[in-house]
């Protein structure tokens, strides 16, 4: 079978010619995108590991977690993966958060979570809530992290509604 563009030596030479083109040049985006978010990732302590970094800034919170009204752990280890510690971890399943970094940075329960895994998605914002100290946070996931406070978030499932089995997170 000859395939379309490559019968005639001339347009053959020419269809080459794009395709070795078209390679370069997303080769090359590949890379400038590569190079391009490492630079912006750098001190981005959502992303970065703290294992090798001088830690100056440091805090810890009690978190409580509910779904569809039944209390969800929050497993020990969480920001441990593959030999690299993220800046947002628990050390135990006691529910006690820890966030550490090079410089004081506006950590976030939803930057919690998005570690953790938690399936946000999977949740009806409309009807889930964050507490903190007992006290609603107009912020909802974008509660700011502060040092010896005690969060309760509690979160309805979209399924809950629908009558399929409740979600409950990874680890529990």
């Amino acid at each position: 079978m000859i395939w379309p563009g490559m019968g005639d030596p001339t347009k053959r030479k020419k269809t080459l010619k794009f395709l070795a083109i078209t390679a370069g040049i997303a080769i090359g985006v590949a890379l400038v995108s590569t190079f391009a978010q490492s630079v912006l990732y750098a001190d981005n302590p959502l992303k970065q590991c703290i294992n090798n970094r001088e830690i100056n800034y440091k805090i810890s919170a009690t978190l409580e977690l509910t779904v569809d009204g039944k209390k969800a752990d929050i497993p020990a280890k969480v920001g441990f993966k593959d030999g690299c510690q993220k800046s947002l971890y628990t050390l135990s399943n006691d529910g006690v958060i820890y966030a550490a970094w090079t410089k004081k940075y506006p950590f976030e329960i939803g930057h919690f979570l998005w570690i953790f895994d938690f399936p946000l998605r999977d949740m009806d914002e409309t009807k889930s809530r964050i507490l903190v100290n007992g006290v609603e946070s107009p912020d909802f996931i974008h509660t700011q992290l502060e040092d010896g406070a005690h969060y309760k978030a509690e979160f309805i499932s979209k399924a809950s509604e629908s009558g399929s089995p409740s979600f409950t997170p990874p680890g529990t």
